[in-house]
């Protein structure tokens, strides 16, 4: 175990662990956008920030991938570290004004208003999204262009022939920007101008899961064919049947 102190409270981490794994564990709260425990850090959102001293090179760092060291002393709220959260905050917030994750951080640090031009988008651009979708194997949508004009989006705007239509990106989005309906006994991905016909269960009839994710399954879960015909509810049913039908001894 690797010994630090945050906020002036000593702390243990696992070697190979990050000050916000550790820091989360010993229940100190730092807000973080592009960070999420199913993928790897990036530290793009730079929210996490910490101020950092008593070993390595002190200063400002990316908590979410910033590896602990014996005898770091950490402080999650230091003056310098609220004024670059509330900076980061700022440009979000002129980039997606309407955007109430944003706007909710905005009141937690203070921020009345940005002091920068304000724009009309709702992507903050972290990029959870497009790894969510690239650790499934699918790249299904990534990033376009640079500068003003960097955003997400399919392959040449058009929908996607290899999305899944899972919504795995509108679950991970940290401000809720994917949309996604399900209408028509189908999955729209109205973010990615994407339409899937969705599966019938064979048992209430209810339309649950599109048939490309469930395909997908199938080629990688070894589970009865059954399964796959079932929604969640129906399927519950079907095990506990199965269950109860186990003889006792």
């Amino acid at each position: 175990m690797v010994s630090i102190r945050i906020n002036g409270q000593p702390a243990q981490g696992e070697a190979g662990s990050t000050l916000l794994e550790v820091a989360r564990n010993a229940g100190v709260s730092i807000p973080t956008l592009c960070h999420h425990e199913a993928l790897p850090p990036l530290g793009s959102c730079r929210l996490c920030l910490v101020e950092i001293s008593g070993g390595g090179r002190p200063g400002l760092v990316a908590s979410c991938s910033y590896p602990v060291q014996e005898g770091l002393v950490v402080e999650t709220h230091s003056a310098r570290v609220l004024r670059a959260r509330r900076l980061v905050v700022e440009l979000l917030l002129a980039r997606c004004p309407q955007v109430p994750r944003l706007q909710e951080l905005a009141e937690e640090l203070g921020v009345s208003a940005s002091r920068f031009p304000a724009e009309e988008h709702d992507c903050i651009l972290c990029g959870l999204c497009v790894r969510a979708c690239q650790e499934l194997g699918l790249s299904s949508i990534g990033f376009v262009n640079r500068g003003a004009e960097r955003e997400v989006t399919t392959p040449f705007r058009k929908p996607s022939e290899v999305c899944l239509g899972c919504g795995v990106c509108a679950h991970i989005c940290p401000v809720q920007t994917v949309e996604m309906e399900e209408e028509d006994h189908s999955r729209w991905m109205k973010s990615w101008n994407t339409r899937l016909p969705l599966q019938k269960c064979s048992s209430c009839g209810k339309y649950f899961s599109t048939e490309k994710q469930l395909l997908y399954l199938k080629e990688r879960v070894a589970l009865p064919e059954e399964v796959f015909q079932l929604c969640q509810t129906c399927r519950k049913k079907a095990l506990l049947r199965n269950l109860a039908a186990i003889p006792s001894r």
